[in-house]
């Protein structure tokens, strides 16, 4: 007999540690597959897709205000009035139009 032969005490050692290997991947394929792992897994992706969605439109939103008001405001902050003021005179005149226009019809 080669030198490689082994003992049936070597073999059923061997055969107990494969069986404890496969009983530990099965229970780790279980615990993949429950209902309750696949929904939390699923609920994970799609709370890390709106966070991405919701991060992507806060940037956008910030790069709208920081446009906005760099039409309105220097790069030192202080108030652009050749813009502000005309901005301010048709928001006044809008507004009066809406409170002419609704006591108008309030008659």
């Amino acid at each position: 007999m080669p030198d490689t032969a082994r003992t049936p005490a070597q073999i059923e050692a061997g055969i107990a540690r494969r069986r404890e290997s496969l009983a530990q991947t099965l229970d780790e394929i279980a615990v993949r597959v429950h209902p309750s792992t696949v929904a939390g897994d699923l609920k994970a992706r799609a709370a890390a897709t709106v966070d991405r969605s919701v991060g992507r439109l806060l940037v956008t939103a910030n790069r709208g205000v920081t446009s906005a008001r760099s039409q309105f405001v220097t790069p030192e902050g202080a108030p652009r009035l050749d813009r502000v003021v005309p901005a301010v005179v048709v928001v006044a005149a809008v507004t009066g139009l809406f409170v002419l226009g609704s006591r108008r019809r309030g008659r």
